[in-house]
């Protein structure tokens, strides 16, 4: 595996879309008998979803690029794992599997996010370029979930597209391609494989890039080691809610694709890997502080931004015309907020949480607040400003983008701490020594 992690190349910038669709329908040109591109599915918006097959194993791997518009290391990694795999007769056997390489299962939200693809890779840069869609617009949180009181069947056609090549080859192993933002890389399995395990754990150090070791993304994901967690599951996230006695049915939505996976007995492997990373991330040393203490900062730090956010939201209401997916994902994820401070306040009660926190955690609580400011302040930005760009100027939507515009800034400003921007050579390295390691241990 190591003379194949040197194999990947050197890196200037992120593909876009139509760069990563024509790096796999080159590669299908250039090798027939060897390589097959088809469609597999459409987008929303009329964009072919694109899968290269590659190889004739008789297991079966997927690797899918593009399951969050605002995560595009993936590209960069199915084009290099896609043109190994056809150039290498001899890594090609070695698999001993059929290779689907979709390119990327959002095309229409990763286009809304290419404007910081070729960068600077500063933080600010990636918030004022920032877009996601709604949880129920999701590719990877929209597959069919059944649990207690909780039902959701509004599949989108992205990943009904996906559902299909799951079932058409029932594989051994399955990844779409994730990445963090700030801190140190974990992983996601959908069950224990201490060999794969030991593996992952020592990928990130080859290139000076630490292991996550503060919060988890939520509360409710369970560990097997550190940097190594459980696949989250929409059971376990209701389980949570219901026992802190919170409702969890306007919380729950769909599924993922780890959950889709079981069935067939797959290995699901998700790797989270940051753009920047501080020494912080790694370390676990104790802070004079409490955690009880650091939650409860969190929670109120949290709902204020809410609350700044809500205020404009609904100051603007009135006045907006458009259908934007800015304004429909900033509809959603402004009032998530509140049930984010809501859940942080519960978890503060918590007797176990009268203990010192670390370095780590107070790193990640920092960064998770500076995310969702940058995140959700700035899809908000761009819904006002597309407001004003289709003619919509009225007093109070011109009123309340120049003062978000303002705040944005400000919380950009604060985010640009001392972190180091990762090189995209070494993102997409760990990203396809991850494929390597988890399609050898399925």
């Amino acid at each position: 595996m190591l003379d194949e992690l040197d194999s990947v190349p050197a890196y200037d910038r992120f593909a876009t879309v139509d760069e990563v669709h024509a790096a796999l329908a080159a590669l299908a040109d250039g090798h027939p008998g060897v390589a097959t591109l088809r469609r597999i599915g459409t987008s929303r918006l009329g964009d072919p979803l694109l899968c290269l097959t590659v190889g004739d194993g008789p297991r079966h791997a997927i690797v899918a690029a593009g399951p969050h518009p605002n995560e595009p290391i993936g590209g960069l990694t199915v084009t290099h794992l896609a043109t190994r795999l056809c150039t290498d007769p001899g890594l090609r056997r070695a698999t001993g599997y059929t290779w689907h390489i979709v390119g990327c299962l959002d095309p229409d939200g990763t286009r809304l996010n290419e404007g910081w693809f070729a960068g600077p890779f500063t933080k600010a840069h990636y918030g004022r370029h920032f877009y996601r869609p709604a949880p129920d617009q999701q590719v990877e949180w929209t597959f069919p979930f059944a649990y207690k009181r909780s039902y959701f069947d509004r599949v989108l056609p992205e990943t009904l597209a996906l559902m299909r090549l799951i079932d058409d080859t029932r594989p051994a192993f399955f990844t779409t391609l994730h990445n963090g933002e700030s801190g140190g890389v974990f992983y996601y399995l959908n069950r224990p494989v201490p060999a794969l395990q030991a593996v992952l754990k020592e990928l990130p150090g080859r290139y000076g890039v630490p292991l996550h070791a503060g919060e988890p993304e939520h509360p409710a994901v369970r560990s097997f080691e550190q940097a190594i967690y459980q696949a989250p599951t929409m059971e376990d996230a209701y389980d949570y809610l219901e026992a802190n006695g919170q409702d969890p049915v306007p919380h729950i939505g769909g599924a993922a694709s780890d959950s889709y996976i079981k069935k067939y007995g797959t290995l699901g492997l998700t790797a989270e890997i940051p753009y920047w990373t501080e020494p912080a991330a790694a370390d676990t040393s104790p802070v004079s502080r409490s955690y009880r203490d650091l939650i409860e900062e969190q929670a109120t730090r949290i709902r204020e931004t809410y609350e700044i956010l809500d205020a404009t939201l609904s100051a603007a209401g009135g006045d907006l015309v458009t259908a934007s997916p800015f304004l429909s994902a900033a509809r959603a994820f402004v009032p998530m907020l509140a049930e984010w401070a809501e859940t942080d306040e519960l978890r503060a009660g918590d007797p176990a949480a009268d203990r010192p926190a670390t370095v780590a955690e107070v790193f990640s609580c920092r960064e998770s607040l500076a995310s969702a400011r940058l995140r959700f302040g700035g899809i908000l930005l761009r819904a006002l400003e597309g407001e004003l760009a289709v003619g919509n100027g009225t007093p109070v939507i011109r009123a309340r983008a120049g003062e978000l515009a303002e705040l944005h800034a400000r919380w950009c400003a604060e985010s640009e701490t001392e972190a180091r921007t990762i090189p995209i050579h070494d993102l997409v390295a760990i990203q396809y020594g991850a494929i390597l390691a988890g399609a050898a241990h399925a």
